[in-house]
């Protein structure tokens, strides 16, 4: 097969951008999934939030996002003029507390973002329902965090991957069973590329000996709502909640749909959507938002998010012409543009940034170089 060619193994947010890219910058790109723009992604809440998910102890953490975030309009505005409009939302999130112990867990949040610089004003839950008039009384006070974005993540997969498409990336829509240097094995054939991006989420871990043990999936339960007629109209932000120390997200959509989320659960690779699960997101979220009793129910799905043993992703070489662009827990969305950027980089040869080079596989390798050649 041609020689310089690429593979790009998974066909959710993150493979999808990293193809982009590739082939957009003149590469030979073969990308690999039995069901592209499927998955984790598919049903992703889409909020663009590195400060509102972060924590202390995690600074890498939100060093990359609030890297890959700054990244985000220029994605967005680059993305819809050849694949489509991601609808990308600029209205900022708010993180509400019913209980005291957690208005004190957001007290630990606004002070670890005023060390960063990050601004995030205290409100009251008067001044917090004078901005979402929706909010219920028991939610008693919050921050608000102006720079956090959302996104439609299905016009956004729509997009990835007509501009895919249109750069030239052949999908290939067969399983991949392992990556080695120099091909990618499928059930039942092989693709030869020169270098190998593996971006399958949570599979990744199966598919090279690197990989095993670092990679492991987290099931999230989400709910889809539509407002009907006779209901309150959903919020205009993205709501995120703690309700007795549970976390609960609410992001709007076009059309008065809602999508909520924020079950996580360490169960393997099970994708069924449990009557619990469903449950505890409307219980929770009625106290946040009680108007939402009377929305209709839409749609109920189960995605697998790749986590990491430091809820950091992998992102760089981990042998020879095989590159690791997986486990990026609840940030995949957030994370796409500057992953898609940093594994260009790699194949350019050029220098990363920190907040990359923190991501690097090597570091659970304390034996093993930092760096290695990825063929170009």
């Amino acid at each position: 097969m041609a020689d310089g060619r690429v593979a790009v193994v998974g066909g959710g947010v993150i493979g999808l951008s990293v193809a982009w890219w590739l082939a957009e910058a003149g590469h030979e790109v073969v990308l690999v999934d039995p069901a592209p723009a499927s998955g984790a992604s598919w049903v992703a809440g889409g909020m663009l939030a590195p400060v509102t998910e972060s924590w202390p102890g995690e600074d890498d953490v939100l060093a990359l996002g609030r890297a890959s975030l700054a990244q985000w309009p220029a994605f967005a505005a680059r993305l819809a003029g050849v694949g489509g409009d991601p609808r990308l939302r600029h209205d900022g999130t708010l993180a509400v507390a019913v209980d005291s112990a957690d208005a004190g867990a957001l007290d630990v949040l606004a002070a670890y973002l005023r060390e960063h610089g990050q601004d995030a004003a205290r409100l009251t839950g008067r001044e917090l329902r004078a901005l979402e008039p929706g909010l219920g009384p028991g939610v008693r006070s919050g921050l608000s965090v102006p720079g956090d974005l959302a996104v439609d993540t299905r016009d956004l997969l729509r997009a990835l991957i007509a501009a895919a498409e249109k750069a030239g990336v052949r999908f290939v829509t067969a399983k991949a069973v392992a990556v080695r240097t120099g091909a990618v094995e499928l059930e039942g054939s092989t693709v030869d590329c020169s270098v190998a991006v593996i971006a399958a989420g949570a599979w990744s871990a199966a598919l090279h000996p690197a990989l095993a043990r670092l990679v492991r999936p987290v099931k999230g339960e989400i709910l889809r709502l539509r407002a009907r007629p006779s209901a309150l109209a959903p919020p205009t932000r993205t709501i995120r909640a703690l309700v007795e120390s549970r976390p609960v997200y609410l992001v709007p959509r076009e059309g008065g749909e809602l999508v909520l989320g924020a079950t996580q659960h360490d169960v393997g690779f099970d994708t069924e959507v449990t009557a619990g699960g469903v449950r505890d997101l409307l219980a929770d979220a009625t106290r946040v938002l009680p108007g939402i009793a009377e929305y209709a129910l839409t749609e109920t799905a189960a995605g697998l998010r790749a986590g990491s043993l430091d809820n950091l992703p992998l992102i760089g070489p981990v042998a020879p012409g095989v590159v690791a662009a997986t486990a990026h827990h609840r940030n995949g969305l957030l994370l796409a543009p500057v992953t898609a950027a940093a594994v260009l980089s790699l194949l350019r040869g050029e220098p990363l940034p920190a907040h990359v080079r923190a991501a690097d596989p090597a570091r659970f390798h304390r034996h093993s170089p930092t760096s290695q050649e990825v063929p170009r």
